[in-house]
């Protein structure tokens, strides 16, 4: 199926505020540029009339120009290695593309090539996670990675010593490219699987879920991750606001999770927290 390529240019600080909006509806991959980003979205769920509006709520604020056109699917690899720099987390993780050099001094070496998915770790919510599983003891422990995108959060699980993992995307270029990259990384996951969680129907309870999602699905589906965390595991959630913080908390509290930590980078924020 083709893919919608819109084109926009904004102001640097509503760069990141346009791309989680237009997350919530239905564009799955974006690729920053000097003037703004480029977004992608399936051909078959792009609504011409929900960008208008969502653009015109911004531009009192903002002046937003932008372009349009469909594409064939994407050679991701290419456009990401035109944009594309290694990162690093913290002291110890490294995560590149095939492309890159190695880092041996890095303690954990993420090689990461995405297709049409989000994750490379650019993002501050998938760094801020990275970041807080060094916080957590993963060795011999069951991760679930719900909503994985390129797979490199249960990488991190596997590299930390999970004795198993799991992961789940609702696209089928994420199951493809999170597949890809737990190759790369020599990580053999339980199970990848395709769809909403609660229609996966998973009959098992993990010692670690992570989900880096958007507030809106992350409150739909916050039951299910309470079901699917054992008592003393732990919850990572991130994909949401600083200020979206109250309302994440309120539902996890009543779930019967405590919070342990959180960090804010640029108006987003990633909490741990830990099932009583």
């Amino acid at each position: 199926m083709d893919y919608i390529e819109i084109k926009v240019s904004c102001d640097a600080p509503f760069r990141d505020i346009l791309i989680a909006e237009m997350g919530e509806i239905d564009f799955d991959s974006f690729v920053e540029t000097e003037v703004g980003f480029d977004a992608y979205v399936l051909e078959d769920q792009f609504s011409h009339p929900g960008l208008q509006q969502l653009f015109n709520n911004y531009r009192k604020q903002t002046k937003i120009w932008y372009e349009l056109k469909k594409i064939p699917k994407v050679n991701w690899n290419e456009e990401w290695e035109k944009n594309y720099d290694p990162i690093q987390v913290g002291k110890d993780i490294y995560v590149r593309a095939i492309f890159h050099d190695p880092r041996p001094e890095f303690k954990y070496e993420i090689v990461i090539n995405p297709k049409m998915s989000f994750g490379t770790g650019h993002h501050e919510t998938t760094h801020q996670i990275l970041a807080l599983q060094l916080e957590v003891d993963f060795k011999d422990k069951k991760v679930l990675d719900i909503g994985s995108g390129t797979g490199i959060l249960a990488i991190m699980a596997h590299k930390l010593g999970a004795s198993e993992v799991s992961s789940t995307d609702i696209d089928d270029w994420c199951i493809e490219n999170a597949t890809e990259n737990f190759g790369l990384n020599e990580v053999k996951p339980k199970t990848v699987k395709q769809g909403v969680i609660k229609s996966l129907a998973f009959d098992e309870s993990f010692d670690i879920v992570l989900a880096n999602i958007n507030k809106n699905v992350l409150l739909e589906e916050m039951d299910e991750y309470a079901r699917l965390t054992k008592r003393g595991g732990y919850l990572f959630l991130s994909g949401f606001y600083a200020h979206d913080e109250e309302d994440i908390l309120e539902s996890t509290s009543a779930l019967g999770f405590e919070k342990l930590k959180s960090s804010a980078k640029r108006e987003w924020t990633a909490v741990l927290l830990k099932k009583k």
